[in-house]
């Protein structure tokens, strides 16, 4: 169980630092990619940045407490953000009508679900 919630983890992770590219990456570029990324037109650069800025520190927050042994309690609160970052994510395509591009919002939030159960519940830090 554990090494399946560290490979979770990991991929949480891994998705949430590519996503981060919406901060250096022009909107309009990103919007010209297709259906799928057209929601970045919806906000501000500025609110993009603090999108991005929030999905790097919920990377870290999912790796680096149980990794250097500190306050590792925050892995699973840092999941359950990443499950509510993930389930904003969803309201907004459907909001948009995008239900063709619901998919990987509603894994991730999964996958998020997943970590913040294991982490609170049976392969805990603390326990």
């Amino acid at each position: 169980m554990n090494l399946a919630l560290w490979i979770v983890t990991g991929i949480l992770a891994a998705v949430l630092l590519v996503s981060t590219s919406k901060m250096y990456v022009p909107r309009e570029k990103i919007a010209a990619v297709g259906h799928a990324g057209e929601w970045v037109m919806d906000f501000s650069p500025g609110a993009l940045r603090a999108i991005g800025f929030l999905e790097i520190l919920a990377a870290a927050g999912l790796i680096l407490p149980a990794a250097l042994d500190i306050v590792p309690v925050l892995v699973p609160v840092t999941a359950v953000c990443v499950a509510l970052l993930f389930a904003g994510a969803v309201v907004m395509r459907l909001r948009r009508g995008e239900r063709g591009t619901i998919t990987a919002d509603l894994i991730y939030l999964a996958l998020a679900v997943f970590v913040a159960w294991g982490r609170f519940g049976p392969a805990s830090f603390t326990g």
